[in-house]
């Protein structure tokens, strides 16, 4: 346990790993497992997370910008290392560093491509590329026709397009046609290019949502978890299989206890007087707030776990400190580990638990972890 750090997070290098096998085992030896790492491996820490996927066999790593790309790239992940995927996009300064660093750009547009056929030519370098179709999310993906696709695709001098990726809006509900229609239209496109003589060797359409609730009819030579790696399924709506992916949450938050004090009845605790108690209470400050993460929303209506007990949040999360009702815990003092996110005894709180009272998603509340939270891996 660290002394020093008010607050941090403990991430288990064993549990992604194990994450990572548990994909693989669901998709079968026939199915290249995607590490997605982006905006810092959801929080996790890209650079290892990368090395443990890395050492598990992973030959696909997914980011969302060329300076993440770049990144691994100068941590020493080369070219025979990992192919490095850019998903979000490239703007118009990244053309040339992508080649330059050896990265597979997604294409989202008939100019993305020409764009990078340019650049190719002027670094001097054959250069691949995957192109996105919009087959219904209505976000970034091309909606060209295959035989526009194919003409571009015949003018390249440079470049050449390595796969055809889609990505799904719905893919863990089960209440509408959606996801269904999508792999239709990706298939309709991908039959009509074939014809074309255009036959991508990589396809990939598929993320956590849907290697979890079991359809393989969109796994295809790729899929790309992300936070089944980190942990997390989210919850199926209507009638779903039932979750195929046995994974477990990676990631432990802590923080310290920097005061500790009795209040008496009717004290009004916290910015703007939001929490009244009712009884003479102990309530403990933490050492970290927004700043740290702790969404604001949780004010006045989020818990923690306080010696193995959970433990309400009073009044509003101020932006370095936070304040918790520890009645129930009264010999908790000054330096003292809370658990925000984690396991104490038979008490846990999860992101996805913590994302509802905070009126989000476990995406924000991961990714929201700032950078000043210390991170530290343990086996």
């Amino acid at each position: 346990m660290p002394n020093s750090a008010r607050a941090y997070v403990e991430i288990s290098r064993g549990q992604i790993a194990s994450n990572f096998e548990a994909v693989r085992a669901v998709v079968g030896p026939h199915v290249e497992v995607m590490g997605v790492v982006k905006a810092e491996a959801y929080g996790h820490g890209m650079l290892e997370v990368s090395r443990i996927l890395i050492s598990r066999g992973a030959r696909w790593l997914a980011v969302s910008t060329v300076a993440e790309g770049k990144q691994l790239r100068e941590a020493g992940m080369t070219r025979h290392t990992a192919d490095i995927l850019v998903m979000a996009g490239l703007l118009p300064d990244d053309y040339r560093p992508a080649i330059e660093w050896g990265l597979t750009p997604v294409a989202h547009s008939i100019a993305d491509i020409r764009r990078f056929d340019e650049a190719a030519i002027a670094v001097g370098a054959r250069a691949r590329f995957h192109l996105k179709l919009d087959t219904g999310m209505g976000r970034l993906g091309t909606r060209e026709t295959p035989a526009a696709i194919v003409e571009v695709f015949k003018s390249l001098r440079m470049s050449a397009c390595d796969g055809l990726l889609t990505h799904f809006a719905s893919a863990s509900d089960f209440s509408t046609p959606q996801t269904d229609s999508q792999i239709a239209r990706f298939d309709e496109i991908r039959t009509e290019m074939a014809a074309m003589g255009a036959a991508p060797r990589y396809l990939h359409l598929s993320s956590t949502n849907a290697i979890a609730y079991a359809r393989p009819n969109a796994w295809r030579t790729i899929v790309r978890p992300g936070h089944a790696i980190y942990g997390y399924v989210s919850p199926a709506k209507g009638t779903a299989p039932a979750n195929a992916l046995a994974v477990s949450p990676a990631l432990a938050w802590k923080v310290k206890i920097v005061a500790v004090k009795d209040i008496a009845a009717n004290t009004l605790v916290g910015y703007g007087g939001i929490a009244c108690v009712k009884r003479q209470t102990r309530i403990a400050i933490l050492g970290a707030g927004y700043a740290d993460g702790i969404p604001h929303r949780l004010s006045n209506r989020g818990k923690v776990i306080a010696a193995g007990k959970f433990a309400s949040i009073l009044g509003a999360v101020s932006m370095d400190l936070t304040t918790i009702d520890i009645t129930e815990s009264p010999n908790l003092e000054i330096g003292d580990d809370v658990t925000l996110l984690g396991r104490e005894g038979r008490v846990s709180i999860n992101a996805q638990e913590m994302a509802r009272w905070a009126g989000t998603i476990s995406y924000s509340v991961l990714c929201g972890i700032k950078p000043r939270v210390e991170r530290f891996y343990i086996a």
